[in-house]
């Protein structure tokens, strides 16, 4: 595994396993297979209503919890001092630990500046190894970053200080999986889409948490410490770049109500 070195010094895995839109009801039998292939990051969030499923697996793997790097997020509803305060130990309660890896604001919304103090706090009593956003986009994430006292540890974003990608793979969009570039160079290395995906983000430094609920897709995403894109294959994979996300955009009304409202 390799690892980044993040802003207050605690090590990182670069790659990660993600929850996000994995059911409560999968979540637990999902994290354990991901762990019995070697993740020991795992990525969660109250707005996924599964923390108690990484929780469970945590535990019943019978590994010693300092042995993983575990990420929730605080989530919208959550915001402001008091309530993510009360979130924040309702979720170790979920997970079952005293404290996090890492603690972040889900998205740039709500009382988001009460909800960091919140979490500074967190930080500052062993509630939470490091500190971080979501989602922020430059202009929000920089104005946040200049009045805090511990400065964010992680940006996390959807992208193909430290950033962390929440969708590596864009959920397999704008024909993602079917790409002639990364197909190609995939083949040079005698690996797929998604692996060569993975790397040239890890190469960039960019910390990735790709889901699967499927082992046998878990165990290829994790299989991608063998081999190093050359610099003609990271340009030519760079230029892909449409400089506009696949999901959603914050700059949108539309899309801040719909988050918002999101229960």
């Amino acid at each position: 595994m390799e690892y980044v070195k993040l802003n207050n010094g605690v090590e990182m895995p670069i790659l990660g396993y993600g929850v996000y839109q994995v059911t409560p009801e999968e979540c637990e039998r999902c994290v354990s297979d991901a762990i019995k292939i070697g993740y020991r990051s795992i990525d969660t969030a109250q707005a996924y209503h599964n923390e108690e499923g990484v929780g469970r697996a945590v535990r019943k793997s019978g590994i010693p919890r300092e042995e993983f790097f575990i990420t929730t997020k605080v989530w919208i509803t959550n915001g402001g001092y008091e309530k993510a305060k009360a979130s924040i130990d309702e979720s170790l309660r979920k997970l079952q630990t005293s404290y996090v890896d890492l603690l972040l604001i889900h998205q740039p919304f709500n009382d988001y500046y009460g909800t960091y103090r919140a979490m500074e706090e967190a930080c500052r009593v062993g509630k939470a190894r490091a500190i971080g956003v979501s989602n922020f986009y430059p202009d929000r994430y920089v104005d946040l970053a200049a009045f805090c006292e511990i400065k964010p540890a992680v940006n996390q974003m959807c992208i193909r200080d430290r950033l962390m990608s929440w969708g590596p793979f864009a959920e397999g969009r704008n024909g993602f999986f079917t790409n002639g570039t990364l197909r190609t160079i995939g083949e040079k290395y005698g690996k797929t889409v998604a692996q060569t995906a993975l790397r040239f983000l890890i190469q960039r430094g960019i910390v990735v948490i790709p889901k699967s609920t499927h082992a046998e897709r878990m165990a290829e995403n994790f299989d991608v410490f063998d081999f190093e894109l050359s610099a003609e294959d990271i340009h030519s994979i760079a230029v892909l770049d449409r400089k506009e996300s696949l999901f959603l955009s914050h700059y949108d009304p539309e899309t801040v109500e719909y988050l918002i409202n999101y229960e």
